[in-house]
């Protein structure tokens, strides 16, 4: 992996800069140079220091972890994969990494507190505030993958009565601001919120206008019990930068920026792509034993199905032992519907997940993706067929080929799409099981097809 993301500053250091940031890590950890690596990591982000970590052997990792115990920055962990994240606090010891939360942002500190075992968890609590003990607590309180664990608690809210310059009096006043901020939120009495106001809108308005009257058209609120997965979708939808967090009762408790958004979408896209791979989670960091049993189910799914297929080519041996010719040309009939069945899945379960394929065009969508799979058939049914005419000097066998090439792509097209809108009308996530189903169809298809046609015009 890449580690260039490491600055090195040459005024800090009289080490050889020249050398890739994780060599020159690793030499001045074999020279014990702590000044010198501490001056390094002190000008770089949280997950630069964290993707240096891990990809650090173990017995420079935890020379590193030395080093940086006293002042450890828990924003690193937030950048860490799970496995190398619990080693980490194994290491260190929940004792010494408690006091630190303090420093963390709420939504942060939810993370880093969240995966740990209850008596951690206990621990890093009471070494807290009661203040920010509660606000964390809170944060545990929602659902996981929620908009609750992804807000932020840190926000501005203005009454909707105040004019652009009391609002602005009070920006400068007011020393507990959050870091970052993109809009000022609106509310009444009741802590009900009654708009936006960007903040460049802010800026750029006259002292005596009320904020009421240059607040946002529409007001996009979130509550709090969302799925992240949904709140993502909103954010692209509507091209937010931030949106107020309501509990049930509408009182606003909080905010959500585009940065934890990003995360959020990262999070899913990769969800989605291990699931079509038959992987739960990622799982380069994880123990061989770990890694080994989280594969093993989907393995064992796909020889069950395989078996399947070979119990229909088992259905026609004789023919297969007449003619030699079918065992040579049926894999290519079940490898293309499978891999044109693959193309429609994908496009699929990228549409469930973004909305695009809903209750209302399904039935267009899957009229396309099956006639689009029946011309891709028809063409190449004619490529195959007279290719395997001319092959086998039979043009029966051409003829055959090619129907059978038209009927699994035409079905192919089909189950691509109807296969993740059941399941997901079924509550199963299409990325999961969907890849299973769709082989298995489109093998005993291609060979039912295949060696029936065979058996029947041409034995």
């Amino acid at each position: 992996m890449d580690n260039s993301n490491i600055t090195v500053n040459k005024e800090n250091t009289d080490q050889d800069v020249s050398k890739e940031p994780y060599q020159l890590i690793k030499s001045l950890l074999q020279k014990n140079n702590i000044i010198e690596i501490k001056k390094i990591l002190n000008d770089n982000h949280a997950a630069d220091i964290a993707e240096l970590i891990q990809n650090l052997e173990d017995i420079h990792r935890n020379k590193l972890l030395e080093i940086l115990r006293e002042k450890f920055d828990l924003e690193i962990l937030t950048y860490l994969d799970e496995n190398i994240k619990d080693e980490i606090i194994e290491f260190l010891g929940i004792e010494t990494l408690a006091p630190n939360v303090k420093q963390l942002d709420v939504d942060d500190a939810v993370d880093v507190v969240e995966d740990l075992e209850k008596s951690d968890q206990e621990t890093v609590l009471n070494s807290l505030p009661i203040d920010e003990r509660k606000l964390i607590e809170e944060g545990l309180n929602y659902p996981e993958d929620s908009a609750g664990r992804l807000m932020q608690r840190n926000f501005v809210s203005i009454d909707t009565e105040w004019t652009v310059g009391q609002t602005i009096d009070y920006l400068r006043s007011n020393t507990n601001l959050p870091t970052d901020f993109y809009d000022i939120y609106l509310k009444n009495d009741q802590n009900i919120i009654k708009g936006t106001v960007p903040l460049g809108r802010l800026m750029s308005s006259k002292r005596e206008i009320l904020l009421k009257n240059i607040k946002n058209k529409e007001n996009r609120v979130i509550l709090a019990n969302t799925d992240q997965e949904e709140v993502a979708y909103i954010f692209n939808k509507y091209g937010l930068v931030s949106a107020p967090v309501v509990n049930q009762d509408k009182e606003l408790i909080g905010s959500i920026t585009v940065d934890d958004v990003v995360d959020v979408i990262e999070e899913e896209r990769e969800e989605d792509i291990l699931k079509l791979g038959g992987v739960g989670q990622a799982d380069l960091f994880s123990a061989i034993t770990s890694t080994t049993k989280s594969r093993f189910s989907w393995l064992l799914v796909n020889l069950l199905t395989a078996i399947v297929a070979s119990i229909v080519i088992g259905f026609f041996q004789a023919s297969i032992e007449k003619v030699v010719a079918l065992a040579v040309l049926m894999p290519i009939v079940a490898s293309m519907g499978g891999n044109a069945g693959t193309q429609t899945l994908t496009i699929a379960v990228r549409a469930l997940a973004t909305k695009e394929l809903t209750a209302s065009n399904a039935l267009k969508i899957v009229g396309k993706e099956t006639f689009v799979g029946g011309v891709n058939g028809f063409i190449f049914a004619l490529i195959l067929g007279t290719v395997s005419g001319f092959w086998f000097n039979d043009k029966m066998l051409g003829i055959i080929i090619a129907l059978a090439m038209i009927i699994n792509l035409i079905i192919a097209g089909l189950a691509g799409t109807l296969i993740p809108i059941t399941l997901n009308k079924l509550r199963i996530d299409p990325a999961l099981a969907s890849g299973v189903i769709l082989t298995t169809i489109t093998d005993v298809i291609g060979f039912l097809s295949f060696l029936g046609l065979a058996s029947i015009l041409l034995i």
